[in-house]
């Protein structure tokens, strides 16, 4: 369990950032907060186009964001998402339909942003195979920044990113010695670069410029680990 301790420090902080968020959220007049969540998706596309810097080879993203995107629409990744916003609503609030749309588009977005990243896949790696969560634990402090910024204008569905967290970190620090030897650091750059791609499309939706079914391009971020081996 002592492996996992980077990875539950860093859940909780989600959990607590997102809380006080939510807090915070209660006392912003609507205007305040729609102008607050569209600064923050101006910043959510700044740390999207940074990110796609860490890649080199354009082709592996291109082919990573096709085949992702036809593996996301066959799975409907998106619409499962929604489905399961639209259960949580109706355990927690009246207004189901407002509810669903909430939950749906905060669980996503905090999710990519939290588990995109070197940090997130090199700090879970390090726990695994050395018990050093140091990096985790730096993580977790801009995770709970940024996840108190994320509810208090994209509301309760931040607090269930929390659970991704949990279970896609724990994963690779459960399974560090066996998927290490395939995260290089060509890989994990240019998982890094995909996952990019995509929070740039989280901060387009949030500005209202588009509305992409975000879930259905998750498979992508996973792809670099097959291309980068013949690529």
């Amino acid at each position: 369990m002592y492996a996992l301790l980077g990875t539950f420090v860093n859940t909780i902080a989600v959990l607590i950032g997102g809380s006080i968020g939510l807090i915070l959220k209660k006392g912003l007049p609507e205007r305040v907060a729609d102008t607050v969540m569209k600064g923050i998706g101006l910043c959510v596309i700044y740390i999207g186009i940074d990110g796609c810097l860490e890649g080199s080879n354009a082709l592996i993203t291109i082919i990573s964001a096709a085949v992702g995107a036809v593996i996301g629409e066959l799975l409907d990744l998106d619409g499962k998402v929604n489905r399961l916003g639209g259960w949580l609503e109706r355990k927690v609030s009246k207004n189901a339909e407002e509810g669903k749309n909430t939950i749906a588009k905060g669980f996503v977005s905090a999710s990519l942003l939290f588990c995109v990243g070197a940090m997130t896949i090199v700090g879970s790696l390090n726990s695994g195979l050395s018990g050093d969560h140091q990096m985790l634990y730096t993580k977790s402090l801009l995770d709970f920044i940024a996840a108190i910024i994320f509810a208090s204008s994209l509301g309760v569905g931040v607090l269930f990113s929390a659970v991704f967290v949990l279970v896609y970190q724990g994963a690779i620090t459960l399974l560090a010695g066996l998927v290490a030897p395939f995260l290089t650091e060509v890989v994990i750059a240019e998982m890094t670069c995909i996952g990019s791609v995509l929070i740039m499309g989280i901060g387009l939706n949030m500005l209202g410029i588009t509305k992409l079914k975000m879930m259905n391009y998750v498979p992508a971020i996973f792809l670099p680990i097959l291309l980068c081996t013949f690529m």
